[in-house]
């Protein structure tokens, strides 16, 4: 199975004055791709440090990191943003959507910078909510739609530029526990159409949704836990694109 993350003895030092705190140790992490991976950890652990790096937003101190093949390690500041623009998605806990947009206009924002025409990137973004169940409220603005609908509208702008990898930092962090749950199994069912997905969380009940589980403690891994299989390869290779299966559709989970 090919990686998507392959993190290599990945050392993280911030300086204070004469202080130097290490957050991350010289950790190493490969993800395969269409795998879900959640990193579980308490406060100050590493993960947000550990997140921050594998999206591109953090350069470690030490250490060598390939995205998908790509090694970033000697990228500019530019050359990251660009691989990151391409690669990565990322679904917030706190949804970030812009309040003067909406909901179509927030879906296609990451779109500008893709060279799409306007009228395809229009269209690609109401494809991404019709996908996500959302297609009916693709012109309200983020303060006209529940919790649940603003996370939906979230992970349709994550998806709308075909990342190879979703980064979830907390996405149930803000929502009631039905309506968690519920946006957990629309990421759950994003992880069987092939999408690589890397979920950041405190909480061990979201945690166990995924297929493994790396718990971080003072910046090393302490545990590294299998719970389901891979997807096989043969699925993988027919994902080209977020797309919906006849039978499971993320928009039958209503939020």
């Amino acid at each position: 199975m090919q990686s998507m993350i392959e993190l290599r003895n990945i050392t993280k030092v911030y300086e204070r004055g004469a202080e130097k705190l290490h957050i991350l140790n010289d950790l190493s992490l490969s993800v395969a791709k269409g795998d879900f991976v959640a990193i579980i950890g308490p406060s100050g652990s590493g993960k947000s440090t550990l997140m921050n790096t594998i999206g591109l937003l953090d350069i470690p101190t030490s250490g060598s990191y390939s995205l998908d093949g790509v090694a970033t390690e000697n990228m500019s500041d530019n050359q990251l943003a660009e691989l990151r623009n391409k690669k990565i998605g990322f679904i917030f806990q706190q949804f970030n959507l812009l309040p003067r947009l909406n909901a179509l206009e927030n879906v296609e924002l990451p779109l500008i910078y893709s060279g799409l025409g306007k009228k395809e990137r229009r269209e690609k973004a109401m494809r991404m909510l019709e996908l996500l169940g959302m297609g009916a409220r693709g012109h309200h603005k983020p303060s006209e739609l529940s919790g649940g609908q603003q996370q939906r509208v979230a992970i349709a702008r994550a998806l709308s530029g075909s990342p190879s990898l979703l980064l979830a930092d907390e996405p149930t962090g803000a929502l009631d526990t039905k309506t968690g749950n519920e946006v957990l199994e629309l990421v759950i069912e994003l992880n069987k159409q092939g999408n690589t997905i890397v979920l950041i969380t405190h909480d061990s009940h979201i945690a166990d949704h995924a297929r493994r589980v790396i718990s971080i403690r003072d910046g090393a891994i302490v545990k590294d836990e299998r719970l389901l299989p891979l997807p096989d390869e043969t699925s993988l290779r027919a994902h080209s694109a977020p797309t919906t299966s006849p039978e499971t559709k993320p928009s039958e989970v209503q939020v």
